[in-house]
């Protein structure tokens, strides 16, 4: 992992401290974590620059499971081993959990209800503000990826098109596209470390 900020980062002072954090991070997201676990983990808590949190999104996103448990393991772990993993996630999913519940069981009393119906799309449409700001605000970093930012973004266009117009399963679109990202990066690397 790279530093793309040259002051120093911090790092948790105890596996209570990444319980507690996780858990206001996670009470800060509704349907939109990944945007507040950016903010916090990167300029709030300083326990990551942003190039190691888009690297370790990167890798959250091609293993199983929700991207920000993922990513909260990886954070515990890089500072406690498997303690801190576990209570990363367990700041993660405890709270949330327990809201969760509560609001299924309302839901299911209101659902047919216009303005619960209208509350929860005006919600999406909020969720993905966010996820597009994010993107925005990781968009530096990639700035010295190998792979230049005309490849970045023909990869990016390819697989908004995949995914969103042509509906084709993110599980295939995301292996394919990763794989040949990957080749790609590697041929550009091993060609500008070949001597001339």
């Amino acid at each position: 992992m790279h530093s793309d900020d040259p002051s120093p980062l911090a790092r948790p002072a105890s596996c209570t401290e990444l319980f507690t954090a996780f858990t206001g991070l996670a009470l800060q997201g509704f349907g939109g974590v990944l945007a507040v676990a950016q903010r916090v983990l990167c300029d709030d808590k300083r326990w990551l620059s942003k190039g190691e949190f888009l690297e370790a999104l990167a890798l959250a996103q091609v293993l199983p499971g929700p991207n920000v448990c993922n990513l909260s393991l990886m954070v515990g772990d890089r500072y406690f081993g498997t303690r801190g993993a576990f209570a990363a996630l367990a700041g993660m999913m405890a709270a949330p959990l327990l809201i969760v519940l509560a609001a299924t069981m309302l839901y299911a009393q209101f659902a047919t209800h216009p303005l619960v119906a209208g509350a929860l799309r005006g919600m999406g449409a909020i969720a993905a503000g966010m996820i597009i700001g994010t993107a925005l605000k990781l968009a530096a970093p990639l700035r010295s990826s190998p792979l230049g930012l005309p490849t970045l973004a023909a990869l990016a266009t390819a697989c908004f098109v995949a995914v969103a117009l042509l509906r084709w399963p993110l599980v295939w679109v995301l292996p394919a596209l990763g794989l040949l990202a990957c080749a790609l990066a590697w041929r550009r690397l091993r060609t500008s470390e070949t001597p001339s």
